[in-house]
C-alpha cells in the first residue's frame, strides 16, 4: 500500500507539472487580458498609451507574449507557487491564496449540505426503482431525473427565481447570503435563519441537476447485484425481501458509490461557477468566474491548480477506499 501510494503521489506531481504548463499558456493565449480591459476606455479616450500599459504589464512578467516570453512568465509562477505564493489578485485586494482560503468555505458549506440532501433521497430511490425494475415508480422517477439533468443550471435557477422570489415574493430580496434590511443588532440566530432561507433556492438547483446521475447511478449498480449468484442463494435459504435487500444489496451497492463518491472532493471545495453568479452567492465559484471575465491571470491559474490538486487527491483517495471496502482489490 505504501509502495502504491509513493508511486500515485510522484505521478500526481507529473501530472500536476503538465496541467500547469497547459493551463498558464492557454491563460496566456486569451485574447485580453486584465490590463487590456481595465485601461481599453483610457486608450480609446488618449489619457494612456500602448507602451503605458506595456510598461505597467511588465511590471507583471505579462508584456510579452511570444513563446519564449510566456516561458519566463510561467517560471516565474512555478517559482512563486512552489514557495506558496501564488501572486496577488488583480480584481480582489488579497492575495490568490487568501481570496481561495476566505471564499472556500461557503462553497464548501453549500456543496456539502447539498450533496447530503443528494444521497439521503438518491440512494433510496435508487434501490427503490432497482427493486420495482419498470414500474411505474422506476419510470417515473427515471423521466423526472433525466429531466433535472437536462436542465442547464443558470436556467433552472432563473426559473426559480422568477417563480418564488418575484412571482410569488417568498424570497425576496434573492440575491447574497443576508438580506440587505436585516438589522446590524440582529442576533446569531436570526442571522444564521437569514442565511439559510436564502440557500433554499440554490441547494434546490443543486439538489435537482445532481440528484439523477446518483440515482441512476445506484439503480444500475442495484441491478447488477440483484442478478448475481448469491443474491439467488440468499433468497433460496428463505431470508425475507427486506433482510436480501438491506444486508446484501445494499451494503454491495455502496462499494462503488464510495468510489464515486471520493470525486466530489473538488466539487466541495471548488463552487459552482454559474449557480453562484445566479444567486450572487460569494463563493470560490464566483470569484473564478469573475476572474475570468476580467482576465485576472493569478487567480485563474491558482483557483485552477486548486482544482487540479483537489482532482488528483481525490483520484488517489478513490483507489485507497476502493481497496478497503473491497478486500478482493489489491493496490501494487
Amino acid at each position: 500500500m505504501v509502495k502504491y501510494i509513493i508511486k500515485r503521489l510522484l505521478l500526481a506531481l507529473l501530472i500536476l507539472f503538465s496541467v500547469s504548463i497547459i493551463l498558464y499558456f492557454l491563460v496566456r493565449c486569451m485574447p485580453m487580458d486584465y490590463f487590456d480591459i481595465k485601461f481599453a476606455s483610457a486608450i480609446s479616450s488618449g489619457n494612456m498609451s500602448e507602451e503605458d500599459v506595456l510598461h505597467i504589464k511588465a511590471l507583471y512578467g505579462l508584456d510579452d507574449s511570444s513563446f519564449i516570453g510566456i516561458l519566463k512568465g510561467y517560471w516565474s509562477w512555478l517559482s512563486g507557487f512552489l514557495r506558496g505564493d501564488m501572486g496577488q489578485s488583480f480584481i480582489f485586494p488579497d492575495r490568490v491564496e487568501d481570496v481561495i482560503k476566505n471564499k472556500m468555505g461557503i462553497s464548501f458549506g453549500i456543496s456539502f449540505v447539498s450533496l447530503i440532501l443528494e444521497l439521503i433521497i438518491a440512494i433510496p430511490l435508487g434501490i427503490k426503482c432497482a427493486c420495482n425494475q419498470y414500474g411505474k415508480l422506476d419510470y417515473t422517477a427515471t423521466v423526472l431525473c433525466m429531466i433535472g439533468m437536462a436542465f442547464p443550471s443558470f436556467f433552472l435557477g432563473n426559473l426559480l427565481i422568477k417563480w418564488f422570489a418575484v412571482d410569488l415574493g417568498w424570497f425576496d430580496p434573492m440575491s447574497g447570503l443576508v438580506s440587505s434590511n436585516l438589522p446590524q443588532d440582529a442576533s446569531f440566530m436570526a442571522r444564521m435563519l437569514d442565511m439559510l432561507w436564502h440557500l433554499v433556492l440554490p441547494l434546490t438547483v443543486f439538489v435537482i441537476l445532481n440528484i439523477g446521475s446518483i440515482m441512476r447511478y445506484t439503480r444500475t449498480n442495484t441491478l447488477e447485484i440483484l442478478n448475481a449468484d448469491y443474491i439467488r442463494t440468499a433468497r433460496a435459504k428463505g431470508l425475507s425481501e427486506g433482510k436480501v435487500i438491506y444486508k446484501h444489496v445494499f451494503r454491495n451497492t455502496m462499494i462503488p458509490l464510495i468510489t464515486m463518491l471520493t470525486f466530489t472532493l473538488p466539487t466541495l471545495f471548488g463552487g459552482a461557477m454559474i449557480t453562484e453568479e445566479v444567486f450572487d452567492l460569494p463563493g470560490i465559484g464566483q470569484a473564478a468566474y469573475k476572474a475570468l471575465n476580467e482576465g485576472d491571470i493569478p487567480l485563474i491559474m491558482g483557483y485552477n491548480m486548486f482544482i487540479a490538486v483537489l482532482t488528483v487527491v481525490g483520484v488517489l483517495i478513490s483507489d485507497i477506499m476502493y481497496a478497503i471496502v473491497d478486500p478482493r482489490v489489491k493496490l501494487a
